[in-house]
C-alpha cells in the first residue's frame, strides 16, 4: 500500500495538500483551523475508522443473514491538548435500522474491534474507543 501528500500552496489557505492513493484515488486535505475546503488529516483518520469498522458489522450481519436494512457510524473523539495532538477518547456510535438481533449487533461491533478492524487496532494503542449502539427499527 502506498499513498503520498503533496502542497498545493496557496494565497488564500497556505495549509492545502492533495492525497494520492496508490489506486488512484485523490483527497483535498485543508490543515487549517477552519478546514474551508475540505478534511484536516486526523478527520481523515477518524472518517477511515468509521468506514472500516462499518464494513466489517455489514460484512458480519450479512454473514448471519440479519435483516438490516441502514448502519451509520459517526465518531466523536477528544484529542490532547498539546502537539501531537493525539485522540486519546473515541466514541463511536453505530446506528443500525431493520429487525437486527441486539446480539447479532453487539457480537458484529465487538468482533470488528477486537479481530477485524486494523485502524481500530492502530488507534487503540493511544485512544480509549468506546462503542454505543442505537437501533432504528
Amino acid at each position: 500500500m502506498q499513498a503520498s501528500a503533496t502542497w498545493k500552496p496557496g494565497k488564500d489557505n497556505p495549509q492545502e495538500y492533495d492525497g494520492l492513493t496508490h489506486s488512484g484515488h485523490t483527497v483535498h486535505m485543508d490543515a487549517s483551523p477552519e478546514h474551508t475546503t475540505g478534511p484536516s488529516p486526523m478527520e481523515l483518520v477518524l472518517m477511515a475508522l468509521c468506514g472500516c469498522t462499518a464494513v466489517d458489522v455489514v460484512s458480519i450481519l450479512q454473514k448471519k443473514r440479519e435483516p438490516f436494512t441502514g448502519l451509520t457510524v459517526s465518531a466523536v473523539a477528544e484529542q490532547a491538548a498539546e502537539p501531537p495532538r493525539i485522540f486519546t477518547h473515541i466514541r463511536l456510535t453505530y446506528r443500525v435500522s431493520g429487525a437486527v438481533s441486539p446480539k447479532a449487533m453487539e457480537d458484529a461491533v465487538r468482533l470488528s474491534k477486537t479481530k477485524y478492524c486494523s485502524v481500530s487496532q492502530m488507534l487503540e494503542k493511544a485512544a480509549k474507543i468506546e462503542a454505543v449502539i442505537e437501533y432504528n427499527g
